[in-house]
């Protein structure tokens, strides 16, 4: 195996950029992109921390972050399963990427920046849901945001290939597996359906 160990080497293997690749970073929310992230219900959060890297999917029912200006985005954290693996990467290394999907679109909108932490009482009350409130914001401070390439989900056929769900592994089983048996696949399952959408927020 030869790896690929510089960047002469790796230029070497791709084309230069076309104009439209590097004039679509933009270092704020211009209206288009503030438009089409007002759209998304699902983003996929970035950090870095000692440990590595994490990234973690963030969904809601309606827009999975608020636009508070065109410089900054507001994304609620709604209660999980506890590991605070993006949270505990932000305060010791604040750098942050997000990826926004839409359903049925093949575009995706990236935002690089930075991001802090808040348990402001205020402004978790700016996203109640049934009366419950997230536990802390992340308030994401926006660097550059640009349109990423269509071809990864027009290759993938991500929104019309239809349901591939079929035969997946279940959470109980990677769990059973991962925890080599300790932890009951089936039962787990079992106890995830009747708690899976109950103070979901």
């Amino acid at each position: 195996m030869q790896w690929i160990s510089d960047l002469e080497t790796l230029h070497g293997h791709y084309g230069t950029p076309k104009a439209p690749a590097l004039r679509k970073v933009s270092t704020r929310l211009v209206p288009a992109y503030r438009d089409w992230i007002a759209q998304s219900r699902f983003c996929i959060l970035s950090t870095v921390g000692p440990e590595g890297t994490d990234g973690s999917p963030r969904g809601d029912r309606g827009p999975v972050v608020t636009i508070a200006d065109d410089e900054t985005l507001l994304l609620p954290d709604w209660t999980g399963n506890q590991r605070l693996d993006s949270l505990r990467n932000i305060i010791r290394d604040d750098r942050v990427s997000l990826i926004f999907l839409v359903s049925g679109s093949t575009s995706c909108v990236r935002v690089n920046g930075t991001a802090r932490l808040t348990a402001d009482p205020g402004l978790c009350a700016r996203f109640e849901r049934e009366g419950q409130h997230p536990r802390t914001v992340i308030v994401i401070r926006v660097r550059e945001v640009y349109s990423q390439c269509a071809r990864a989900l027009q290759r993938s056929e991500l929104w019309t290939a239809g349901d591939c769900s079929e035969g997946l592994p279940s959470a109980g089983r990677m769990l059973e597996d991962a925890s080599s048996g300790e932890i009951n696949g089936v039962a787990y399952d079992a106890e995830r359906a009747t708690r899976a959408h109950l103070g979901w927020w």
